[in-house]
């Protein structure tokens, strides 16, 4: 795990505070909207930087297949944050989060979950920030709970050839229990069920 800066803990604490203040589905995608237009431009590159170098690390065939649904779970998911705030569609969403209780136990991890990486393999050390990490949690939660649909897009595919999937609107991950001892893994509060056909 990472040694954490006091500042930096206690700011991701905070963020993290906000945003589960929330009662609403339009409330939580709101403050996440708030909180995701706070990384500069600076930010993003770095960001995007680590996610192409991640999906170029990946086996040339699995990469072919992976790697279009890893980019789009972050671009995909940070471009329509901010499109339906921007067009005021979270003033209409005002049913409340579903599974509050999950939703304060994610916001809950995520300042731990922010620190655990091994900083001599990760790419490009030095412009490493436990902020960055606060980016791919802030989407994967609005992807949980105020989309309610998996951190992993559908059809993100897993080795061993199956992949997310949906059926008549519920949601089968092929690794959904798989990581119950990883505290900080998306998996644990995510709305799939661990597909049985894995």
């Amino acid at each position: 795990m990472h040694q954490k800066d006091a500042r930096v803990y206690e700011d991701i604490c905070r963020s993290c505070r906000r945003i589960s203040a929330a009662r609403t589905r339009g409330e939580a995608g709101t403050l996440m909207a708030q909180e995701i237009s706070t990384f500069s431009l600076f930010d993003l590159q770095v960001i995007m930087g680590r996610v192409r170098y991640e999906v170029h690390r990946l086996p040339s065939g699995y990469r072919k297949v992976a790697g279009p649904f890893l980019l789009a779970q972050v671009v995909d998911a940070h471009h329509q944050l901010l499109v339906m705030c921007a067009r005021g569609e979270f003033s209409r969403m005002v049913q409340p989060i579903r599974e509050k209780d999950v939703f304060d136990s994610y916001f809950s991890m995520v300042p731990d979950g922010c620190f655990v990486f091994e900083s001599t393999r990760e790419y490009l050390p030095q412009f490493h920030s436990p902020r960055h990490r606060l980016f791919y949690y802030i989407l994967a939660g609005f992807a949980m709970f105020v989309l309610e649909r998996p951190g992993h897009p559908v059809g993100t595919p897993f080795p061993g050839g199956l992949a997310v999937r949906e059926n008549n609107g519920k949601f089968y991950c092929p690794v959904r229990d798989k990581q119950k001892d990883v505290f900080f893994a998306l998996c644990n509060f995510c709305p799939a069920v661990q597909d049985e056909e894995a």
